[in-house]
């Protein structure tokens, strides 16, 4: 529930050090901040520079090169589209950096592991490896990979909760990681493909590189994603559930992950299903789920948009927030133009004040829907607090450059014409007018110099609902406790 402000703000940190000094001076050594951060990076580390020397091993250095340079290429593209979806409450980048980093590293090592020591039991358990290959491919292959994909989603889930709010954090996460295992796959097929043109010296566009480019590049980059965003989903629909929903928020990740193993199983063996069976599936199968995917994530983020619409004015009564700020922060656009005049006027780093005033803004707004609908945490009232301090001591940068893009982009207003003449407006003392629907209106012979001595123009007014001049700042008295 919102909070007018009538007391000052708890401090943003407690007196002798940061809110979590007092927890943790007593903490084991294990469960210190750093020790954790200490220990996953060098875990990411040591997993990069395996898996760089088994794909070197497979490759050779100018394959490596080769498929690195070809694999490198969709990857700025995919980051830019989940960075996208996520403008509306954007999670921190260390967030995707990790996600990125364990699917290159971490879980594409598990899944090369994983999936030779499996082929290679299969095939002399059965004494026949084209049908240990098949096999592996088919069932192996989803179970393995999906799940190594998944920890990541789950870590985030688990480790950075409160950046993990719903449906469009767990696509995001969960797609990033797919991008980085794709990536470090895509070096290890191009650079063989291309080490299998070096032995039969073919080149051009019959080589065999250029058609895995084709195929795992240009047609089907967002395969992996598309895999992987089906366990985020599940982990992101958990996410929205109650701390008492306990079976749901266990049932619901693991539906998704089901849901990515067949898939990604009917990807796979998509090439046993006879000439033309690869592209039976992309059609009937992988359009249709990206498609369908894309629309609901879209769906979402406009939903998110509105939910902060809806939720802010609450504050907007207490006092908190000024009357034009929800409406800005419910529009993309309104944001983006608020984070170009606060950087024009005050420099780069206001405008960073005012991203990060949207930001929490955003998350403020998804905690008061969440509260509403009895799923909000045990927490809720600290976390509150702690958003709305963060508006406050950001409230003279953003204040004015939200109500300026709340001004700049808000609807217009219509104005009908009056069916009469109007003095210096409508040609008045020009001739006839032509005014639609009515037809044409007589002049009255006063030139357009006489009209434009008398200080009217010679054209109608745009239509303008908020006065041109900014509004005051501050709209609290200097005397406010908060008036910093």
């Amino acid at each position: 529930m919102a909070i007018s402000p009538p007391f000052p703000p708890y401090p943003p940190h407690p007196p002798g050090g940061a809110p979590e000094d007092g927890v943790l001076r007593h903490a084991h050594w294990w469960q210190r901040r750093w020790v954790r951060y200490g220990a996953l990076i060098m875990l990411l580390t040591l997993s990069g520079l395996v898996i760089l020397a088994l794909v070197r091993e497979q490759t050779g250095t100018e394959g490596f090169l080769v498929g690195l340079g070809l694999a490198v290429l969709p990857v700025p593209l995919l980051i830019a589209a989940f960075r996208w979806l996520d403008r509306v409450e954007p999670g921190p980048w260390r967030n995707l950096v990790f996600a990125f980093a364990w699917g290159a590293c971490a879980a594409a090592l598990i899944a090369i592991v994983a999936n030779s020591f499996a082929t290679r039991w299969i095939a002399t358990a059965t004494a026949d490896p084209s049908s240990a290959d098949t096999l592996g491919a088919t069932v192996i292959a989803p179970i393995v990979e999906e799940s190594a994909k998944a920890a990541a989603v789950l870590l985030v889930f688990l480790f950075r909760r409160r950046d993990f709010t719903g449906i469009v954090d767990g696509v995001v996460i969960a797609g990033v990681t797919a991008t980085g295992f794709a990536f470090t796959e895509n070096i290890l097929y191009l650079g063989t493909a291309f080490g299998t043109d070096q032995l039969s010296g073919d080149s051009g566009i019959a080589s065999v590189t250029a058609a895995t480019f084709f195929v795992r590049v240009v047609m089907s980059p967002f395969a992996h994603p598309l895999f992987t965003v089906l366990t985020g989903i599940g982990f992101g629909v958990a996410a929205l559930s109650g701390d008492r929903q306990r079976l749901r928020r266990v049932l619901l990740p693991l539906s998704g992950l089901l849901l990515a193993m067949g898939m990604h199983a009917l990807w796979n063996g998509s090439s046993t299903f006879g000439e033309f069976g690869f592209f039976a599936v992309y059609a009937a199968f992988m359009v249709p789920a990206f498609g369908l995917l894309t629309w609901l994530v879209v769906w979402t983020r406009q939903r998110e948009l509105r939910t902060v619409r809806e939720e802010l004015p609450a504050y907007a009564a207490a006092g908190w927030l000024t009357p034009a700020e929800p409406f800005a922060l419910g529009s993309m656009r309104a944001r983006r133009v608020a984070r170009v005049y606060a950087g024009r006027h005050l420099g780069k780093p206001a405008a960073k004040e005012v991203a990060r005033y949207e930001a929490y803004a955003t998350s403020l707004a998804f905690l008061r829907h969440r509260g509403r609908r009895g799923r909000a945490n045990a927490d809720f009232v600290v976390r509150e607090r702690e958003l709305l301090n963060e508006l406050w001591r950001r409230k003279d940068i953003a204040r004015p450059a939200l109500d300026h893009a709340a001004r700049m982009t808000a609807p217009p207003v219509r104005v009908t014409a009056p069916p009469w003449p109007v003095y210096g407006v409508y040609g008045y003392g020009q001739g006839p007018v032509q005014v639609p629907g009515q037809g044409q209106w007589p002049g009255y012979g006063y030139p357009a110099a006489h009209a434009s001595g008398y200080g009217y123009p010679a054209q109608p007014h745009p239509a303008q609902p908020y006065p041109a001049q900014p509004y005051p700042a501050q709209p609290y008295p200097a005397s406010n406790p908060y008036q910093s």
